[in-house]
């Protein structure tokens, strides 16, 4: 039996390729299998998608709110950035042929929520040119790519556990909030992967989304597809908007997005050069400043969705979830706030039940691999149990402090770094 197609799947679809002819043609078959093959990465670059505008896009909404910016500046910040996202995505994934997942920076989106209120909109901005800047000039420079590759394979795996723990929770803390919803994914899901791993996230996808129109958890009558016009805004600087705006949102975006993110990538066997991710991205986003987006980058919870087998058994095919992704990307850009508002109308426990299930495999390889080194495995279970506990000191999250505990503790315990 093929891994990716049943042996029943493969008949049904040689019947309808020829229900007319006693003989079946080769190029035909050949032809269906391509389709199914890139389907999963396809679908696994969807899921990407509605988790992040499902999920963190009404950190943009609030930080706007809290900015008073007019429902025209709102949509331009929607448009640069889920346009520069989708752009760059593509670029880097077609380019690297690895699945480069680029997103807004969530937790920057957060440190906008306040930051915004005592900084000119204008100056943030300026503030936002500053920091793609740094990006680029740190990207060229090379100095963060080799920084990455000098962190252990196990302090990295724990890392990547610790930071998709909570996910994998709400996959079965939501039984309790929907039970008939949350459950019956989950069973769909085990169902669908003891025949076939490939499909089995495809599955839970059409499944939970049929169930919410039939429990009219979620309704597309009012729906009205409106293009974003993009509003550009002259840009002012400060020192104050530098040191309250610029310099956070570098270091927040550095430590929160692109760290983990090519951790990520590391742990699924890819030899990912940081180079042209942040130079391309921080392009991007000095592009896009202007036009509202605050920072777009490499992405980490949602990057792990599109780069372990759930997306393709052929890392060579994982690629594909990056470019479709970043095609849903554009999509979304174009009629701005419309589809984002769209995504972010499905229920939560959809969402994290949906995520949950899709990261079951990456969390169970990056635990193997933490702790399958015995020298290594207690300075790997501290990094993720301190990721996982998501410490936050200085206005940085828990995947910093994670892997900065977890390094000293691997100094200490076995008294040098060891590059493998």
């Amino acid at each position: 039996m093929d891994k990716g197609i049943s042996a029943i799947t493969q008949n049904q679809i040689i019947e309808e390729l020829d229900l007319n002819n006693d003989i079946v043609n080769p190029k035909k078959i050949k032809t269906a299998k391509s389709y199914l093959n890139i389907l999963p990465p396809i679908i696994a670059g969807l899921i990407s998608v509605i988790v992040n505008y499902g999920g963190t896009f009404i950190l943009i909404f609030q930080a706007a709110q809290m900015a008073g910016l007019s429902p025209e500046l709102t949509a331009s910040w929607v448009w640069s950035i889920s346009i520069g996202v989708g752009i760059t995505g593509i670029l880097l994934s077609w380019y690297t042929k690895e699945p480069i997942i680029t997103a807004w920076s969530t937790p920057a989106a957060a440190f906008l929520i306040t930051a915004l209120i005592a900084v000119p909109y204008s100056e943030a901005i300026g503030a936002y040119l500053l920091s793609a800047l740094a990006f680029i000039i740190l990207g060229i420079t090379g100095y963060f790519g080799k920084l990455i590759r000098l962190i252990p394979v196990s302090i990295a795996s724990g890392l990547l556990a610790g930071i998709l723990l909570q996910f994998g929770i709400s996959a079965f803390s939501n039984m309790t909030i929907d039970p008939i919803l949350a459950i019956s994914m989950f069973f769909i899901y085990i169902i669908a992967k003891r025949f076939s791993a490939r499909y089995a996230i495809v599955c839970v996808l059409s499944f939970g989304f049929i169930l919410l129109l039939l429990q009219s958890q979620i309704n597309f009558s009012g729906l009205e597809l409106k293009l974003a016009t993009p509003i550009f805004t002259e840009p002012t600087f400060s020192i104050n908007a530098l040191l309250s705006v610029a310099l956070p949102l570098f270091l927040i975006t550095l430590t929160g997005q692109y760290m983990p993110g090519l951790l990520i990538l590391k742990n699924e066997g890819f030899k990912t050069n940081a180079k042209p991710i942040l130079a391309i991205t921080g392009l991007g986003s000095l592009l896009m400043a202007p036009f509202g987006s605050h920072a777009f980058n490499l992405a980490a919870i949602t990057a792990a969705i599109c780069t372990g087998k759930e997306s393709h058994e052929d890392p060579s095919k994982r690629w594909i979830a990056g470019v479709a992704a970043g095609v849903f990307y554009i999509l979304v850009g174009i009629f701005g706030v419309t589809l984002a508002a769209l995504f972010a109308a499905f229920p939560a426990t959809f969402i994290s039940t949906l995520a949950g299930l899709a990261l079951l495999s990456t969390i169970a390889g990056s635990l193997a691999n933490a702790i399958s080194d015995n020298n290594t495995r207690e300075a790997a279970m501290i990094t993720f149990l301190a990721t996982a506990a998501n410490i936050n000191l200085f206005g940085i999250g828990g995947a910093f402090w994670g892997l900065v505990l977890g390094l000293i503790s691997y100094f200490i315990l076995n008294g040098k770094f060891k590059i493998k």
